[in-house]
Parts: C-alpha cells; sequence; structure tokens
C-alpha cells in the first residue's frame, strides 16, 4: 500500500505538467479535478461511515484546513505550468522540514539539534535546485511557487493533526475537498467556462488518473497502511517520492535535469532523510 500511494503520488507531478501543457487551463483542471474526487471521496465515506458530522468547535481547524489545500492547488498547477515537473518534485522535497518547522512553531513537537542542522542543509539544496533550473531568471515565479506547494501542503498536514485524534481521516478528507472546493470554483469559474474539451483519448485516461490515483486511492491506501504499519515506517517510505518522481518526468516527458538540480536534490533528499533515520526509534522484532 504504502509503495503503490508513493508510485501514484510521484506520478502525479508528470501527468499534471502534460495535462495542462496540452490543452486543460490549470484553474479548469484544478476546480473539474476537485469536484470529480470530492464526489468520489464521499460516496465513498457516506458508505463507510454513514455521517459527516463534526463537533463545531472541530470546523475551524477543518475550514483553515480546507483553505491551505485550496491555496495548495492553486501553486501546485501554476508552479507545474511556469516550470518543469521535475523542478516541482524536487521542491516538493522540503514538504518534511517544512512540516518540522511549522509543528515546531505551533508547539506540536519539539525537534532537537539534528533536525535544524537538516534544515540549513536542505535550504543550500533548494538554492543548487532554484540556480540549476534557471531560478534566479526565467523561472523565479514557477520556483517560488513550488516552494509553497510544499509550504502550504505542510501547513495542511498539521492542521489536520489534532483532528486525526477524534476522527477518521476519511471524513476530515471528505470535509476538507467539499470546502477547498468552494473557493477554487469561483477562482476557476472563468477558466472553466471558457474550456474546451475537445481532447483526444490519452488527456482523459491522464485526466481520470488524476482524480482517482493521486486524490482518491491515496488517501485510502496510505491511512490504512499507517494504521497498519505505524507513522514511521510510512514517513521513510514517503522518501521514495520525489525520487521516482523525478523518474517519471526524464522518462515520460523528456526533461533533464542540470548538474545543478541533481546536486540540490540529492542534498535535500539527503538531509531529510538522514534526520528521519535519526529520529525514527528502531520497532522491536515481532514474532
Amino acid at each position: 500500500m504504502l509503495f503503490g500511494t508513493v508510485l501514484l503520488w510521484a506520478l502525479n507531478s508528470t501527468v499534471t505538467r502534460y495535462v495542462v501543457t496540452h490543452g486543460f487551463h490549470p484553474l479548469a483542471y484544478a476546480t473539474i479535478r476537485y469536484g470529480a474526487a470530492t464526489l468520489l471521496f464521499w460516496g465513498f465515506t457516506y458508505s463507510r461511515e454513514r455521517s459527516f458530522r463534526i463537533g463545531l468547535r472541530d470546523m475551524r481547524l477543518v475550514v483553515f484546513a480546507a483553505l491551505m489545500i485550496f491555496s495548495n492547488q492553486l501553486c501546485f498547477v501554476y508552479s507545474i505550468d511556469k516550470t518543469s515537473a521535475s523542478t516541482v518534485t524536487l521542491f516538493l522535497a522540503m514538504t518534511p522540514i517544512f512540516i518540522g518547522v511549522i509543528a515546531s512553531a505551533v508547539g506540536l513537537e519539539r525537534l532537537g539539534r539534528g533536525f535544524w542542522i537538516a534544515t540549513v542543509v536542505s535550504i543550500a539544496g533548494v538554492g543548487f535546485v532554484a540556480s540549476g533550473s534557471g531560478g534566479f531568471s526565467g523561472n523565479a515565479f514557477g520556483n517560488v511557487l513550488a516552494m509553497l506547494t510544499a509550504l502550504t501542503w505542510a501547513g495542511y498536514s498539521v492542521t489536520i493533526t489534532p483532528l486525526m485524534r477524534r476522527y477518521s481521516p476519511f471524513r476530515i478528507s471528505s470535509l476538507v475537498l467539499a470546502i477547498g472546493w468552494i473557493p477554487l470554483a469561483i477562482t476557476g469559474a472563468r477558466q472553466t467556462a471558457g474550456q474546451s474539451f475537445q481532447f483526444g483519448a490519452l488527456m482523459w485516461v491522464a485526466f481520470g488518473f488524476a482524480v482517482i490515483g493521486p486524490l482518491f486511492l491515496t488517501n485510502i491506501l496510505w491511512f490504512t497502511a499507517i494504521s497498519r504499519v505505524g507513522p514511521s515506517r510510512a514517513s521513510l517510505f514517503s522518501n521514495l517520492q520525489p525520487l521516482f518522481g523525478v523518474g517519471f518526468a526524464l522518462l515520460l516527458l523528456g526533461e533533464h535535469l542540470t548538474p545543478w538540480e541533481l546536486v540540490g536534490g540529492a542534498t535535500i533528499l539527503g538531509a531529510v532523510l538522514v534526520e528521519r533515520l535519526r529520529r525514527t526509534s528502531p520497532q522491536p522484532p515481532g514474532d
């Protein structure tokens, strides 16, 4: 389940890059995609739980998480549109660092010196990626949006942490998707209204994958796997996503990485992985 989730997430940037450069307007794509995924997830969650009820005091966290998802999708589709899928994927490797920084800032975690060393090293890696991708010239806007994509996803992840102690991840995901879709639909209304749907079969296959794979199936697989193997092992699997994501972009889109991007990506991934391995306590052997 973990490996399947990582592969679906990794392919998402490549598929999105293909879709938004072959006829789909970025906001129209995000609006229709999230609307379809919301319907699927609501049907799945209702058949499983028969309720979407949460306490009134928790609604402010749900709304804030939905705003994070809305911001995340704006940044994601436009970063993919403005720069390469492989570059965006390398910036997304910073997500665990952002999660740690935000969790520490709001008092959810107390992190040691090793984490902050990894943070500084990762920032240096980001500088290498940005300079190697032309980030200080032509692709600066796309690179900033890619960074904000990682930051807003980290904000969403930290926001739902206390909610997960009281509700199932499926109920929270259903509510967040639905509420986050509303401002997305409003923002993308003009592009959606003007969108032409005269696409070939490959475009519709790619769009169908983008709805069912990275948005619908991954939520089910990821949270089911976490309940069986624990979050520590799951988080280590998630470090594979940037590697596969870059690989898919290079193989399927014909993209290429500059030497500085390779150095920067290796620096970010190395810092995150070493910090994770140091922080993860070993599990006792089973029967």
